[in-house]
C-alpha cells in the first residue's frame, strides 16, 4: 500500500485500459510517496531535497521572482493566479515585515490533494517556504491548516523540528544570512478560512470572515503588513523548478497552463486516488489509467475542480483539463477534484447534499449567501421529496442568480454553480421529481445512499 492509498487511493496507478500510465502521468510531488518513511528529512533528501532552496538562496531575490514568473506556474489552489506575479505586487523598502500564509485549509468537498501531500512529503511544502520568503524577503511563515487532520498536523511539526535541526530553518538559513521562523497554526474546522482574507483574520485571532477589499493581503495582509498567501501545492511546486529548470517546467502542460498537478480522482471510479500529470490531460485519459468507472456502470455526471464548479457530463470527456480548456466548455478547473458519479446517482440529490453544506458554512457576513443558500435549500429538499411545483425550478435559478457574483466571496458562486449546471443538463430529472414520483432512483442501487455521502465531502 502506497502513502496515498491509505487516503482512498495510489500514486501510481495500475492502467485500466490501453494507455499506459507512463504515458500520461508526471509524478514530481508524488514521486516517492510510496516509499517507507516518505515523509522524513532523510528520504526527501535521497531525492535531492533543498537543491532547489540552495539555488534559490545564491540569487537575488527580485531573480527569484522573475524565474518562478518565468516558468509560467499558476496558483494551484483555484483561481489559478500566477504565483510569480503574486509575489511581485509585495513592495520592498516599506519597512514593514513581509509574511508568507501558506493555506493548507482544504476543505472543498471532493478536494483531497494537499493533505496527502503534507501527510507523504512535507518538506517539499518547507523547501517551497524558504524558497519563498527569500524572494519577498520575509522571515516569517505561517502554515494555516486544517485542525480536523491531527495525523497530518503532527507530521507537519515533526518535519518543520527536523529541518530546525538541518539548518533548512531558523538562524542563517544554510549560511545565506536569511533568518526563518515557521508557524503552523491549526483551524477550527471553518470553510470559509479557506478563503483567504478570513483566513488571515483567523490568524489574527478573530472570526474568520471575507475582509472588503482593497487593501489586498499584498499590501495589508496579516497584521496589516504586507503578505503573500499561497495553496500547500503552488509554494511546493517551486523546489522543483529551481532545481530542474523553468524550460524543464514548461515541457509540460500547455503553453498557457504549463507544468504538473495533483488530480484527485474520486467517486464511482474504479481506482480513487492522487493522479499526478500534466495540465491539460482529459478525464478520458484518467479513467483509462486508473480503471476506468466501477464495473458495470457508466459516468453520468462529473465535476472538474470540486463542487463548487460547474458540473460536467459524459460529452465533456475530452475537455482538457488546463485553466483555459475547462473554462471554454463553461467550468472551472478549480482544485482539479475531479468526482465521478455513475448512472445510479440522483442529481438532485446530489446538488441538494452539496447545497446544505454552502448553507451550513457560509459565515452569514453577506445578505445574498446567508438568505440565499438557506432558501435553496428548503427548495431543494421540497423538490427532492416530491413535493415541489413546477415554478420552483424557476425560482431556483432566479434565487442562484440573486447569489451568483452578488455574495461577498466566492462561497456564493460556489453554491449557485452546481444549481445552474444541473439545470442545464438535468432539467428533466428535476422535472420527474416535480411530477409527485419523488426520486426516480433506486436507492438500493447506489452507494450514495448508504448511510454517508463519502463521495459528497458531506454526512447524510
Amino acid at each position: 500500500m502506497t502513502v496515498a492509498a491509505e487516503f482512498g487511493g495510489a500514486s501510481r496507478p495500475h492502467a485500466g485500459g490501453a494507455t499506459s500510465p507512463e504515458k500520461i502521468l508526471a509524478p514530481v510531488l508524488s514521486a516517492f510517496w510510496d516509499e517507507p518513511e516518505s515523509w522524513t528529512l532523510a528520504t526527501y533528501l535521497r531525492h535531492e531535497g533543498y537543491e532547489g532552496a540552495r539555488k534559490a538562496l545564491a540569487m537575488d531575490p527580485d531573480d527569484v521572482i522573475a524565474y518562478v514568473k518565468d516558468s509560467g506556474l499558476r496558483g494551484r489552489g483555484g483561481a489559478g493566479f500566477p504565483t510569480g506575479m503574486k509575489w511581485q505586487f509585495i513592495p520592498q523598502g516599506d519597512g514593514k515585515p513581509h509574511y508568507l500564509v501558506v493555506n493548507a485549509d482544504e476543505s472543498e468537498p471532493g478536494t483531497c490533494k494537499d493533505i496527502p501531500l503534507l501527510f507523504a512529503n512535507p518538506h517539499a511544502l518547507l523547501e517551497g517556504i524558504v524558497i519563498a520568503c527569500h524572494a519577498i524577503r520575509s522571515n516569517h511563515a505561517f502554515i494555516y491548516l486544517r485542525g480536523e487532520v491531527v495525523p497530518v498536523l503532527r507530521r507537519l511539526h515533526e518535519a518543520v523540528r527536523e529541518a530546525y535541526a538541518a539548518g533548512f530553518l531558523g538562524k542563517d538559513v544554510l549560511g545565506s544570512g536569511l533568518d526563518l521562523t515557521v508557524t503552523v497554526h491549526a483551524g477550527a474546522g471553518a470553510y470559509i478560512c479557506g478563503e483567504e482574507t478570513a483566513l488571515l483574520d483567523s490568524l489574527e485571532g478573530r472570526r474568520g470572515q471575507p475582509r472588503l477589499r482593497p487593501p489586498f493581503p499584498a499590501v495589508a495582509g496579516l497584521y496589516a503588513c504586507p503578505t503573500v498567501v499561497n495553496n500547500v501545492e503552488s509554494i511546493a511546486s517551486v523546489p522543483a523548478i529551481l532545481h530542474k529548470g523553468k524550460e524543464w517546467f514548461r515541457s509540460m502542460g500547455s503553453e498557457k497552463s504549463p507544468g504538473f498537478t495533483l488530480y484527485s480522482l474520486s467517486g464511482h471510479v474504479a481506482n480513487p486516488g492522487q493522479y499526478e500529470g500534466p495540465l491539460g490531460i482529459t478525464l478520458r485519459q484518467l479513467l483509462d489509467v486508473s480503471g476506468g468507472m466501477r464495473p458495470g456502470h457508466r459516468l453520468k455526471f462529473w465535476t472538474p475542480g470540486g463542487s463548487s464548479t460547474p458540473m460536467f457530463t459524459e460529452e465533456h470527456l475530452d475537455v482538457p483539463l488546463d485553466y483555459e480548456g475547462v473554462g471554454a466548455a463553461g467550468s472551472m478547473l478549480g482544485t482539479k477534484a475531479l468526482q465521478c458519479f455513475d448512472e445510479t446517482t440522483c442529481v438532485v440529490r446530489a446538488v441538494t447534499r452539496w447545497t446544505e453544506f454552502y448553507a451550513h458554512e457560509s459565515c452569514g457576513k453577506c445578505t445574498p449567501c446567508r438568505e440565499g443558500t438557506y432558501w435553496l435549500v428548503q427548495l431543494l429538499r421540497d423538490i427532492e421529496a416530491g413535493k415541489g411545483r413546477p415554478a420552483d425550478l424557476d425560482k431556483l435559478a432566479d434565487i442562484a442568480d440573486n447569489i451568483n457574483g452578488k455574495s461577498f466571496c466566492a462561497l456564493g458562486d460556489g453554491a449557485a454553480s452546481p444549481i445552474f449546471s444541473s439545470l442545464k443538463y438535468f432539467r428533466a430529472e428535476y422535472e420527474e421529481h416535480l411530477a409527485g414520483r419523488g426520486c426516480p432512483f433506486d436507492p438500493a442501487k447506489s452507494v450514495l445512499w448508504a448511510g454517508t455521502d463519502a463521495h459528497l465531502g458531506v454526512n447524510a
